[in-house]
């Protein structure tokens, strides 16, 4: 099937579906869709018969993976239409605004896929290191999924976008005798930050069975002290986006909730400048590209 799209962060694509194949059955042209990450498996392995189509070993990704169809790369949302299996196009809810939305199929399911893995809810302390791209959205599930969140960020200038979106609490981390307080009691941790940081310093924030689950990418190898795991039965996992049928599930959650990530929508033109932007890290908290700027090149 065929979608036409106005918006895209990069790997993710929002849009209405133009045509469709003769074996299509589940859209029909116009209806409001949106493609993640992936766009292809070999749909046959373990993981993909348990909807887990993010560790196919061979899996296709929508941007810099081999193209088994047409050969080179995939290239991603920079055109202005796309044609992709219907099992790995997603139906997007019409309350949600449409570049807000976008996001949500890589940062969106990125957090979310964890936090639902990991069983937040009521009556769990959750803990967000770092108030990003992937943070912020972090921030908003654990407020909707109804547990106590609290933010980890090193700028106290962050606190009261932080408690905007939804948190409870804000600890400033280089304040040891705020970390100190807060030992020992939380349930669940997620970590957005791909700067290199001491992870034991949230680890031992976990209590008995607590995880802490790293999103973010740090470049050099994380010192985990064995015992900052073994005396409370603590575990310390990774975790990337969701499979096929968990990214609909995110996205029906964001649209009984109203979520959609905070962004600003920029001309391709532009998108140089934004990259320097992203670079110093002045973007609150997504760039989502309005692919109709095309026509004016």
């Amino acid at each position: 099937m065929a979608t036409n799209y106005p918006i895209v962060p990069g790997h993710e694509i929002v849009g209405r579906v133009t045509k469709v194949g003769s074996a299509v059955t589940k859209y029909k042209p116009g209806e409001l869709v949106a493609v993640g990450c992936m766009v292809d498996s070999d749909r046959i392995c373990q993981n993909c018969k348990r909807d887990l189509e993010q560790f196919c070993p061979n899996m296709t990704l929508t941007f810099n993976s081999p193209d088994k169809y047409l050969g080179g790369v995939t290239y991603g949302g920079y055109s202005d239409s796309i044609v992709v299996d219907e099992h790995f196009v997603l139906r997007l809810p019409s309350n949600l605004n449409i570049a807000g939305a976008a996001p949500l199929l890589c940062a969106g399911i990125t957090t979310y896929s964890p936090m639902r893995h990991w069983g937040v809810g009521k009556g769990k302390k959750v803990g967000v290191v770092g108030l990003g791209g992937l943070g912020h959205m972090a921030v908003k599930f654990g407020r909707a999924f109804g547990a106590h969140v609290a933010v980890f960020t090193t700028s106290p200038n962050k606190k009261d976008d932080a408690l905007r979106l939804g948190a409870d609490e804000v600890v400033i981390s280089r304040n040891a005798d705020e970390m100190k307080k807060n030992a020992g009691t939380f349930d669940f941790i997620i970590d957005t930050v791909s700067a290199d940081h001491d992870i034991n310093a949230y680890l031992n924030l976990l209590g008995v069975d607590g995880n802490l689950t790293l999103v973010g990418a740090p470049a050099e190898p994380l010192d985990v002290p064995a015992f900052s795991l073994i005396v409370r039965r603590r575990s310390f996992s990774g975790s990337a986006i969701g499979g096929i049928a968990e990214t609909q599930e995110m996205l029906d959650f964001c649209g009984k909730h109203n979520i959609t990530a905070d962004v600003e929508v920029i001309p391709i033109q532009k998108v140089n400048e934004a990259y320097e932007r992203l670079l110093k890290s002045d973007v609150k908290y997504r760039f989502s590209i309005d692919m109709a700027s095309l026509k004016s090149e």
